[in-house]
């Protein structure tokens, strides 16, 4: 048990480390090591811990906390919630300070716009992976699809998609 919680610990430090726009960036990583490196859990399973994850009130990093839980019960979830957010709550608040202290310096709009756009790319990796993990099937891969085209197109509340699927689903046809 404390080799498989040092491992948490360290890989869920150092995902904590680079989780520029949150843990939601981070996805595509903690899916793959814990999926296909380790082997822990399966695609199915990591999607239902990602949903759950987003359904429940609370922040976006809800999802490590249920990765460590799943893989190391209790234990695991304290030391993936503690690894991830601890050290990096530490370094963001000195570099907060410093941020706004060198508001006026040049290098400082660059460095803005670039890390935005690393942000917008990792959370595009996480739509990707988790819909290749849950598009099983032709009838659930049009569903994500139509919920993406949806979503992009309209100014429609994501939350009658959810219905929709919900109701497919509910009538048997996925």
């Amino acid at each position: 048990m404390t080799i498989l919680l040092g491992k948490l610990a360290w890989r869920f430090l150092l995902l904590g480390l680079v989780a520029i726009g949150g843990a939601n960036a981070v996805v595509p990583e903690v899916h793959r090591y814990v999926v296909e490196v380790e082997r822990w859990m399966t695609d199915g399973e990591f999607a239902a811990l990602f949903a759950i994850a987003n359904a429940a009130p609370g922040p976006n990093f809800l999802i490590v906390t249920l990765v460590g839980w799943h893989v190391a019960g209790i234990p695991g979830a304290i030391v993936t919630t503690v690894v991830t957010i601890g050290p990096t709550g530490l370094i963001v608040y000195g570099v907060f300070h410093l941020w706004n202290r060198m508001r006026n310096a040049p290098w400082r709009a660059p460095v803005q716009i670039g890390l935005s756009a690393v942000t917008v790319g990792l959370v595009a990796a996480t739509a990707w992976i988790l819909t290749l993990a849950t598009a099983t099937s032709l009838q659930l891969a049009a569903v994500a699809l139509a919920t993406a085209a949806v979503s992009y197109m309209t100014r429609l509340n994501p939350l009658w998609c959810f219905a929709g699927a919900a109701a497919l689903g509910g009538a048997g046809l996925l």
